[in-house]
């Protein structure tokens, strides 16, 4: 196979040296009202990647990217705090045959971090990419929570933009008593 960036022969999508030189993860804080939200990357550093999410690809590229982010964080963070933390996925609706939330969801599973995959889903599906603040404002996601009560949770997402999407989670979660720690973004939008 082929490295998606470079094109060069690779046992894996996303080469060695691409890893090291092109996609190395920088941890990033944002606050967005009450929640902090980290990411790996800024968004141009990995557009290409990120919008394989409506092709077939995308499944390889976003676990190769969990890897490479997800996972090491979960690995360090339970290895630091080893109580039972839940892991929730923004909106993991199946498309394209998968997942992508999902698929990042999925590589932070270890003993003390348990997936309630397809938790947290969407009623409104209407697409926010390129559109403005005041139509994300009118255009709310009005989540569904069937999870589990009285826990804490890390919400994961793809992207963060304006933020409202995970602020709407966290008022959703907050009414059956679901504390969301933090969030966890593989890219900032905000540059």
């Amino acid at each position: 196979m082929r490295c998606y960036s470079c094109h060069n022969l690779s046992l894996s999508v996303i080469c060695k040296r691409c890893k090291e030189r092109i996609f190395t993860p920088t941890i990033k804080k944002r606050r967005v009202g009450t929640l902090d939200v980290y990411s790996f990357y800024r968004y141009s550093t990995i557009e290409s990647l990120l919008l394989t999410k409506h092709k077939a690809e995308g499944y390889r590229i976003f676990r190769e990217l969990s890897k490479m982010t997800m996972k090491p964080f979960i690995e360090h963070f339970t290895a630091e705090d080893p109580r039972k933390i839940f892991i929730v996925g923004v909106d993991e609706k199946i498309k394209n045959g998968y997942s992508h939330v999902a698929v990042m969801t999925n590589q932070m599973k270890n003993s003390y971090s348990l997936i309630q995959h397809a938790s947290l889903l969407s009623q409104n599906s209407v697409n926010y990419a390129g559109k403005t603040l005041q139509y994300r404002l009118n255009n709310p996601r009005n989540f569904i929570y069937s999870g589990y009560k009285n826990i804490d949770v890390i919400l994961v997402d793809d992207i963060i933009t304006t933020g409202l999407t995970l602020q709407e989670a966290q008022r959703r979660l907050k009414k059956d008593n679901v504390t969301v720690d933090f969030a966890l973004v593989l890219a900032d939008a905000k540059e």
